[in-house]
């Protein structure tokens, strides 16, 4: 899903390509849409899960949330890159889904970011301490429930809000679904960042429940 309906973030045709060529390169199909009647009943029964690049504002009905809320309890898989928590503001359900909201971001600049757990699909090839430049979000309304893979050492750049504890990559299994967030991917650059991409294909391999394991 590729809806916006408010800031449009321009590196979504870049994460949009780099999806695809992971596709083709894992085994797995890749449909693009930035039509929410896609989200019905009937359509979302033929993915193992649907990735949120950059969407922001509300996406969506009454009707299609409900479907889009049956498809996870069903089994299905979500996931959220960066802007993906810069959405459904109104929708409480969804806050739980994605995680966290975004409260605010500051410039972009250089972090260091402590890999907390390096047993998931989409953490195990990074290094204990990853740095890299992107833009930083902080959150709001953070999910207690979720499980941090990254966080934020605040201490290595201005602008941080969330203190000692700032998740910026999550997964956790969601009433019958599953469920990974990466707040990375704002620049062009990051897909074509090997490091990043493997993060981007393990999250989408955990949320389509490859081999049922992190």
């Amino acid at each position: 899903m590729i809806k916006t309906t408010g800031f449009y973030h321009q590196s979504i045709p870049k994460g949009v390509a780099a999806i695809q060529k992971l596709g083709r390169e894992n085994g797995f199909d890749v449909d693009v849409t930035k039509d929410a009647e896609d989200f019905n009943t009937q359509n979302l029964k033929q993915y193992a899960a649907v990735i949120f690049m950059s969407t922001t504002g509300t996406l969506f009905n009454n009707e299609q949330r409900e479907a889009f809320k049956k498809y996870i309890q069903s089994g299905g898989g979500f996931v959220g890159v960066h802007a993906a928590a810069d959405t459904e503001y109104e929708w409480p359900w969804y806050n739980k889904l994605v995680g966290a909201w975004f409260l605010n971001h500051p410039p972009q600049q250089v972090a260091k970011l402590i890999v907390k757990d390096r047993n998931h699909k989409s953490t195990r090839h990074l290094p204990e301490i990853w740095e890299r430049k992107d833009e930083w979000y902080n959150y709001k309304d953070i999910n207690p429930n979720i499980k941090p893979l990254i966080l934020l050492d605040e201490t290595s750049y201005k602008g941080g809000a969330n203190g000692d504890f700032h998740p910026i990559a999550w997964y956790h299994e969601f009433e019958g679904g599953r469920a990974f967030y990466t707040g990375l991917g704002h620049t062009d650059e990051s897909y074509e960042e090997p490091l990043f991409l493997q993060h981007l294909l393990g999250g989408i391999q955990y949320a389509m429940g490859v081999n049922k394991k992190k």
